[in-house]
C-alpha cells in the first residue's frame, strides 16, 4: 500500500510539472514560467531589453512585481526601434520620468485578459474592444481572423505576436509596436 501511495504521488507530481512545463512560452529566447512574476520574466527576454530598461527608469518595477493581476501589451526592442530616432534615449531621462510612465501604463489593463477574453469582447462589441489602460487611456482590440491589433488613441496600429504568456501576477501579450496615448 505505502508503495501504491510513493507511486501515485510521483505521477501527480509529474503531472504538475508536466502540466507547469506545457504552459510555459518561450519569448525572446528565454522560457517564461507561469509561476514567477511579470517582472522576473521580462527581465530574461532578449527582446524586451529595452522595455524592461524602461519600466525601471519609470519606477514600476514593483508595480509590475505586485500581486495585480495585470494584462501587459509588451513592445518589442524592434517596436522601440519604430520610434523615431532619439526618443527612447530621450524618455528615459529623469526629467521625463512622468510620459514615459504615461506610455508605459498605457499598456496595461487591469486584470488577467486573455487572447480568448480578448477576442470574447471583440466579437460582443461587434468587431471593437475597448480597454481601459491604466493610464487612464483607451486601447480599441480589433481582430482580423485569428490575429488580435490593438489601435491606440493616435491611431497607430500594433499587433499581438505573441499571445497569452501567463504569469503568476497576470498575463503578457507582446506587441510589435509601441502604443501611444494622447
Amino acid at each position: 500500500m505505502k508503495k501504491l501511495l510513493i507511486a501515485a504521488f510521483a505521477l501527480v507530481a509529474m503531472a504538475t510539472a508536466s502540466a507547469s512545463y506545457a504552459q510555459t512560452v518561450m519569448v525572446g529566447g528565454a522560457p517564461m514560467y507561469p509561476t514567477k512574476d511579470i517582472v522576473d520574466n521580462a527581465v530574461n527576454s532578449k527582446d524586451h531589453t529595452t522595455l524592461v530598461a524602461a519600466v525601471k527608469a519609470a519606477g514600476l518595477v514593483e508595480t509590475l512585481k505586485g500581486a495585480g493581476p495585470f494584462t501587459v501589451f509588451a513592445p518589442t526592442n524592434e517596436a522601440f526601434d519604430k520610434l523615431p530616432q532619439g526618443t527612447v534615449a530621450n524618455l528615459l531621462k529623469p526629467e521625463n520620468k512622468a510620459t514615459l510612465t504615461k506610455i508605459l501604463t498605457y499598456h496595461v489593463v487591469a486584470g488577467k485578459v486573455s487572447a480568448a477574453d480578448l477576442m470574447a469582447k471583440i466579437k460582443a462589441g461587434n468587431g471593437k474592444a475597448e480597454l481601459k489602460t491604466v493610464s487612464g487611456g483607451t486601447l480599441t482590440a480589433m481582430a482580423n481572423g485569428k490575429k488580435i491589433y490593438l489601435v491606440d488613441e493616435k491611431g497607430g496600429k500594433s499587433w499581438v505576436t505573441i499571445a497569452d504568456v501567463f504569469q503568476k501576477n497576470g498575463v503578457i501579450h507582446v506587441v510589435n509596436t509601441v502604443l501611444m496615448p494622447n
